[in-house]
């Protein structure tokens, strides 16, 4: 007698399109990267400056938050998969809420440098940082906004195992923003 197993199938998780906005998102992130990069190696010197002006430790926090918000909306999809909605929705608050301390920490660090008169047109370091850091911060608001409704959408049960594409592309998107963020950091805190 043999035992027939119907094969898995594999499926991209989340939508297809929430995939080519990854892409293009990327894209032009990998152009602005690109830019800080080449001007600091055409400037060392200033962005040595531009960098002692930034608080390390402030950065490591930063990167802390997202990460962990990163992982409770995993987290939440694998509750999710698993037919536990209401879990993953506290999943998703707390995720909301440890991305609430990035933004929080963030605008610290930007009330902290404009005071210090170190805004878009003091130079260009920190013209690419307002720009580079900028244009991701906006993408965390709305990443945020983006776990909130995730989060809301749980609790009514509206996310299950055979229905979680729209989970999985918003959690996707942030993933996209950690990513991000994870290339951000060394490039714009630590390396010289």
């Amino acid at each position: 007698m043999s035992i027939s197993a119907e094969p898995v199938a594999h499926r991209l998780p989340g939508d297809l399109a929430m995939w080519f906005f990854i892409f293009a998102e990327l894209a032009v992130f990998g152009v602005l990267i690109l830019a800080f990069a080449v001007t600091q190696w055409l400037q060392p010197a200033l962005f040595r400056g531009g960098r002692q002006a930034l608080d390390g430790s402030t950065g490591l926090a930063l990167t802390a938050s997202l990460l962990t918000s990163g992982w409770l909306a995993a987290m939440a999809v694998e509750q999710v998969r698993a037919c536990r909605p209401q879990p993953a929705a506290g999943l998703l608050l707390a995720a909301f809420a440890c991305a609430g301390v990035y933004v929080w920490l963030k605008l610290a660090e930007y009330a902290h440098l404009a005071g210090a008169g170190l805004g878009l047109e003091y130079d260009t370091f920190f013209t690419l940082y307002w720009i580079l850091t900028g244009f991701h911060f906006l993408h965390v608001l709305l990443g945020i906004v983006i776990l909130g409704w995730m989060a809301l959408r749980c609790r009514q049960g509206a996310y299950l195992p055979d229905t979680r594409a729209g989970l999985e592309s918003g959690v996707l998107y942030w993933h996209m923003v950690d990513l991000v963020w994870v290339l951000l950091f060394p490039l714009v805190y630590l390396l010289g």
